[in-house]
């Protein structure tokens, strides 16, 4: 009879939890059925037809795609892999002022980008790399830099020190068991800071608007505004310009849907310590 209860009681629960999401899903589906509805207005579909395979003011819907997913790249790219060395180092190798060290990469999370343009801007200028896919990626990859190291370590706090024990009794060198041992297990984490890095640089504005000049490397979310300059004039551009809005959202969308399975374990995997 008890367990009749129990089966009775989980199964209320998990149907009260799926009309909450469903509620939930509605409720935050409004402006996305908004802005198609927009989109479709006074020309319907040729909004998006136009969007797709026109050319708006000298800039074309999949260069801007293409660009964001190479910068979206390069960025996870370089968060992941310097993020899970140091996430290694600090978790496994002994050496002075770790922690002190350790403790003043996280004050690096409270710089907001702003703060850095300045210099960041003669930077970038003084590299050669004003103008470029790379000059963006690669200052967004710092500022998330201390939240990848922040994710890596303590993943690696919790994995039990007697796979890394184990091998350095047999010999194994640390760059050995860092590739071996260490990235296997961790995969979940690094592939959550991957969608993560992902999604961050798809919706970052602030950077491709001051590094970018060349139309040709405009990004998505850099799109939007430069869009809006040749498109709101009269109805048939308000229709455009929303569908254009519609389309720039796709990709941002397409990483969290996909990625939003390996967030959930990477947040979750390795919270235990054994």
């Amino acid at each position: 009879m008890h367990q009749q209860d129990f089966l009775y009681r989980k199964k209320a629960e998990k149907t009260i939890m799926l009309v909450f999401v469903t509620f939930l899903g509605l409720i935050w589906s409004i402006p996305i059925i908004a802005a198609v509805n927009k989109a479709l207005a006074f020309n319907g579909w040729q909004n998006f037809y136009d969007i797709i395979f026109g050319d708006i003011g000298g800039i074309k819907l999949h260069i801007t795609y293409l660009n964001s997913f190479i910068i979206a790249l390069q960025h996870a790219f370089f968060v992941v892999a310097v993020s899970s060395l140091a996430g290694y180092g600090f978790a496994y190798l002994d050496f002075k002022y770790k922690e002190g060290f350790y403790f003043i990469v996280l004050m690096f999370m409270a710089v907001p980008a702003t703060s850095i343009l300045v210099p960041l801007f003669f930077i970038t200028r003084e590299l050669g790399l004003r103008d470029t896919l790379v000059g963006i990626s690669l200052p967004e990859a710092a500022l998330t830099l201390p939240f990848g190291v922040l994710l890596m370590r303590n993943f690696a706090d919790g994995i039990s020190r007697s796979y890394i024990e184990a091998a350095i009794i047999d010999g194994a060198v640390h760059w050995k068991i860092f590739f071996q041992i260490f990235m296997p297990i961790a995969k979940p984490a690094a592939i959550n800071l991957a969608t993560l890095s992902m999604m961050w640089s798809m919706q970052d504005f602030l950077f491709p608007s001051l590094f970018l000049i060349d139309p040709e490397k405009t990004t998505a979310a850099q799109a939007v505004m430069r869009f809006k300059e040749y498109l709101g004039a009269t109805p048939d551009d308000i229709g455009r310009y929303n569908a254009s809005l519609v389309l720039l959202a796709i990709p941002a969308l397409i990483i969290i849907v996909f990625g939003l399975r390996f967030i959930t374990q990477g947040l979750t995997s390795g919270g235990v310590k054994e």
